[in-house]
């Protein structure tokens, strides 16, 4: 039997590895500075919790992760990232082998994030949120992008969060049941 936590990684896990999820989650996280593990969470609430993501549980939850985020996660990412050009010796079959056991670590990291998330769900009371799964979860993704990079997002940077909410929808929906 699994509990939250579980349920929660394994919707997570699900939505991220459905068709064009992955590109279109690194391209907000890119372009818009979003912290994806944040973003699915909110896409979650919408559309399988049936809950409002507003800022104020945006910035609970950010609260909750960001220094793990920002001392953790991102400069694994960075020193992973590095690697796949240099500096020299990089890349080569010794750097890429590095490389491979950073992401693996950069992994763990992130799953340390979500089981915070999943605490953090666990315990979350928000008001119900109106429309069916795709558009709460588009909503809720909405207020994590808000609180991105300035402006409003492109048309690429919409399609991203049509193609994370449609996904979102497929995994765990109960509010539509």
């Amino acid at each position: 039997m699994t509990g939250p936590r579980e349920n929660f990684q394994r919707y997570v896990l699900d939505v991220y590895a459905g068709e064009g999820v992955a590109p279109a989650s690194v391209l907000l996280q890119d372009r818009r500075g979003v912290d994806v593990n944040v973003l699915l969470l909110a896409a979650f609430v919408g559309a399988a919790m049936g809950m409002s993501f507003t800022s104020r549980e945006f910035e609970a939850a950010s609260a909750r992760t960001r220094q793990w985020q920002d001392d953790v996660v991102v400069p694994l990412r960075k020193v992973r990232t590095r690697l796949k050009d240099g500096p020299p010796p990089a890349p080569n079959a010794t750097t890429s082998a590095l490389r491979d056991r950073i992401k693996a670590i950069e992994l763990d990291a992130e799953m340390i994030e979500l089981d915070e998330l999943a605490d953090f769900v666990a315990h979350l009371a928000a008001p119900a949120a109106q429309g069916n799964a795709e558009e709460r979860a588009a909503s809720a993704m909405q207020v994590v992008i808000g609180h991105g990079a300035a402006g409003e997002p492109s048309d690429d940077e919409n399609h991203a969060i049509a193609v994370i909410a449609s996904a979102a929808t497929r995994f765990g929906v109960e509010a539509d049941r």
